[in-house]
């Protein structure tokens, strides 16, 4: 991961190798919530649960009324996913947690 101005590289999972440039405050600030809500152990959360529960984490500068959180929560997902700092748990519907 690499700052440079106000962006920071992100990578995803499901595409290896492949990396991406976003707003590092944003990122951040969702990392951050995502770390609040999401357990250390199974079972996990739904991609709904953590998209519900990082909202009212989250700086309501960056993301005024909860704008954008859902697509925030998947990128930093993915990209933590492809860092191994998130795991993704093998149940139908799928569900994530903390290393």
């Amino acid at each position: 991961m690499k700052k440079n101005d106000d962006k920071i590289s992100v990578e995803n999972v499901n595409v290896p190798g492949k990396t991406s440039r976003v707003n590092a405050a944003k990122y951040e600030a969702m990392k951050e919530a995502m770390f609040q809500v999401l357990p250390r152990e199974e079972p996990g959360l739904t991609q709904a649960e953590i998209r519900e529960a990082v909202i009212p984490q989250l700086p309501e500068e960056l993301y005024p009324g909860g704008s954008t959180a859902g697509w925030w929560a998947k990128t930093v997902q993915l990209d933590l996913e492809a860092k191994g700092v998130v795991i993704r748990e093998t149940t139908k519907p799928l569900r994530w947690h903390q290393v």
